[in-house]
């Protein structure tokens, strides 16, 4: 099947492939392979799909193959309401999830009756040399028609001299009807490599949603 076009910045190919702004369908033929494309490429590595989940956790996949790996959550819906969607990382392939970490977070809001704008900055929401698992969203309501949508970027997972930064950003249903911009950032403070991560709510099951993971090929 060929790729499917949407403008120039916006190409797809089958495959789990996106390819950056720049190529086009007529300048596919013409790269001899995916390392040679401008930017970054998109691989995806895997796909897990919540049905009542406690937990879903990827044990494969985070290793020195790319220094870049993005989780893109699609439709996370909760079993409880009013949790947020959290993460924690391991050093030990996922016998434990219990990496030390550092982060801020801060949030744009906005409430569907119109009387509440709002630009915060969450001192709940960030840790200081914690264990504990990270908030990646404001609490999301569990109505049929509420869930989180977002991504957290991990550089460099397998890096055994440096700390390892994360960068997430996500949009929630708040239980309250409220649309919730959050943007999270840190670093787990190890030089050992990370393998594993793990994503649940802060209480009760993952109802339904799509995980997937891609690794970014630099050029």
């Amino acid at each position: 099947m060929g790729s499917i076009t949407r403008g120039l910045s916006n190409n797809i190919t089958t495959g789990g492939v996106i390819l950056p702004a720049g190529i086009t369908n007529s300048s596919v033929s013409a790269v001899t392979s995916f390392a040679n494309a401008s930017g970054g490429t998109l691989f995806l590595l895997s796909t897990q799909t919540a049905s009542a989940s406690a937990t879903i956790s990827f044990t494969t996949g985070l290793d020195s193959t790319y220094d870049e790996y993005i989780f893109k959550f699609i439709n996370i819906h909760p079993a409880t309401n009013g949790v947020t969607f959290d993460f924690n990382m391991s050093t030990d392939s996922g016998s434990n999830y219990n990496v030390t970490k550092t982060t801020t977070n801060f949030q744009s809001q906005h409430d569907e009756a119109d009387t509440a704008i709002n630009l915060v900055y969450d001192t709940g929401a960030d840790l200081a040399q914690s264990t504990s698992f990270q908030p990646i969203t404001r609490e999301v309501g569990n109505g049929n028609d509420e869930s989180c949508s977002g991504s957290l970027t991990l550089f460099n997972p397998s890096s055994t001299t440096y700390v390892k930064h994360f960068i997430s950003r996500t949009n929630v249903y708040f239980e309250a009807d409220y649309s919730i911009d959050t943007f999270m950032a840190g670093y787990a403070n190890t030089t050992s490599a990370i393998n594993a991560i793990r994503f649940q709510m802060s209480s009760g099951n993952i109802d339904d949603g799509i995980i997937k993971l891609y690794g970014v090929k630099k050029s």
